[in-house]
């Protein structure tokens, strides 16, 4: 049996800087993002209409209840490993930890890509300078209508592959100086959507509301009921980040209080925003015409205020997609850090900067990976493979914080799910459920063939293993060890 011994209060060479405020800030920089400055507009023009503000009103409930579950495992085990960590069985563990690590490539590639857009339409706004295709936009693209990519004549994204490159040199020089970039950059992207929500209010055409369901058109995601629930899964990718929380727990003062706080209080936060922006920008102007890369830009149109507001509205996406790109950037690292420490990773993947208190060659190549991708990927055929991962994911931590109850019931717990013991969790579940049957056929064929190859290249590495080992980790909390791997998590599992 192989048995990897992990205290909670041991660091590994982090530095526990982080407070209750910049974590927050973390898990509102990470949400708020891609998901209402492009997806928004997207979802409602070509899915549910109007309805769309019912389609983030369930997307938001059912992170929250996501939300619980991580609080109470975070809370319980604050490791860099999250998801991964707190779902840690052999084999299980395999899954999970790639999951999550595909789940943020995906996100950071399409908030590269979506970020370049809007420097592209800020320069183009502010200035006649004409930005030439050929070095702002990917060589390939998806065509939704054939179902396969196209080669577009164009040659390389340069501004997502600079973003990129960007926040990777942040991140190899602090998480102090990347909490404080953050925080500021937070600061900004909400003030600018609380400015866009009171100043666009009171142009609001109630006409724009009606039909609020469009008629549906034979398709299950094209308007309706059924084209909300389409456009549910479509912008889930917005709520994806408060989970994101948990990745730096172990450079976090006092993870047992302020994890939840960040956490749930991000989730909150988020979910408000949402649904008041797109209460304003689907009142506008007719959802049709929403069907842009800057939806927020092109509804303001309506309104008198015209270029300033238009300027600031960019820089607003700007400021938000990078700090969801940097934050996101940032869990991911900290994920293939717990699965190098675990043995699942080469141990280059957790080798620590003496200095800087980072893992610094875990960043260097994640980040060149993602700036390469960046630069050839197109941005809408990431966003619901995105959400499929975020969903599993969330499947997994309902799953553990119910097993956790029963086979640990012992172990202090900071923080408790309401009805933890089945019902919050199993609700959350089954709502996860259900926004993946929504799935569209193309996003889940893609997702599948993706995780097809990572198994495949990892099968060999799986099989050197004794079959009948254990792979488990033991956690030292307040004079209580836990097993994770033990006998009964295994058969509950």
């Amino acid at each position: 049996m192989e048995t990897l011994h992990v205290e909670l209060g041991e660091v590994r060479g982090f530095r526990q800087t982080l407070n209750s405020y910049q974590l927050l800030a973390i898990g509102v920089g990470t949400t708020i993002g891609a998901g209402i400055f492009v997806l928004s507009g997207q979802a409602a023009a070509k899915y549910s209409g109007p309805s769309i503000i019912i389609s983030f009103l369930i997307t938001g409930v059912i992170a929250l209840l996501s939300s619980l579950s991580h609080s109470e495992l975070g809370a319980m085990m604050p490791s860099a490993g999250s998801v991964y960590t707190y779902t840690y069985v052999e084999y299980l563990a395999w899954f999970i930890g790639w999951n999550s690590g595909l789940l943020y490539l995906f996100a950071v590639l399409t908030l590269a890509v979506s970020w370049s857009n809007h420097v592209v339409l800020l320069v183009d706004i502010v200035s006649d300078y004409n930005v030439t295709n050929m070095i702002v936009k990917a060589p390939v693209a998806w065509n939704e209508d054939s179902e396969n990519f196209y080669v577009t004549g164009q040659a390389i994204n340069l501004p997502a592959i600079a973003i990129t490159i960007a926040i990777t040199i942040l991140l190899i020089i602090g998480i102090r100086q990347t909490a404080i970039v953050n925080l500021v950059l937070v600061v900004i992207k909400i003030i600018i959507l609380l400015i866009f929500i009171f100043a666009c209010c009171k142009y609001v055409d109630r006409k724009n509301y009606h039909p609020f369901f469009p008629p549906n058109k034979g398709l299950f995601s094209e308007y309706g009921v059924t084209g909300m629930l389409q456009a549910c899964t479509y912008v889930f990718f917005a709520n994806v980040g408060f989970d994101s929380v948990s990745t730096v727990a172990q450079e976090v003062r006092a993870p047992e209080r302020s994890l939840p706080i960040a956490i749930i209080g991000s989730t909150i936060i988020s979910s408000l925003l949402y649904i008041g922006v797109c209460t304003v920008m689907v009142g506008l102007v007719p959802y049709n015409l929403l069907d842009s890369d800057s939806p927020l830009a092109e509804a303001i149109k309506a309104t008198p205020y015209g270029l300033w507001l238009s300027i600031l509205m960019n820089l607003g996406a700007i400021a938000g997609l990078t700090t969801v790109t940097l934050t996101l950037m940032l869990s991911q690292t900290r994920i293939f850090y717990a699965m190098a420490n675990d043995g699942l990773l080469p141990k280059i993947f957790a080798r620590i900067h003496h200095k800087r208190a980072t893992p610094w060659l875990s960043i260097l190549i994640i980040g060149l990976f993602c700036a390469v991708f960046s630069g050839i990927c197109p941005v809408d055929i990431l966003g619901e493979t995105t959400s499929i991962g975020a969903l599993i994911s969330y499947i997994f931590v309902h799953i553990t914080v119910i097993v956790m109850r029963y086979t640990h019931g012992d172990m202090q717990r900071p923080f408790k799910v309401p009805f933890g013991s089945w019902l919050i969790p199993t609700i959350g579940s089954l709502l996860c459920i259900l926004l993946m049957k929504s799935i569209t056929k193309t996003t889940g064929f893609r997702f599948l063939t993706t995780k097809l190859i990572k198994s495949a290249s990892i099968t060999s590495a799986v099989e050197i293993l004794p079959t009948e080992a254990i792979v488990s980790e033991q956690y030292t909390q307040n004079g209580v060890e836990l097993d994770l791997a033990s006998e009964n998590t295994e058969t509950a599992v």
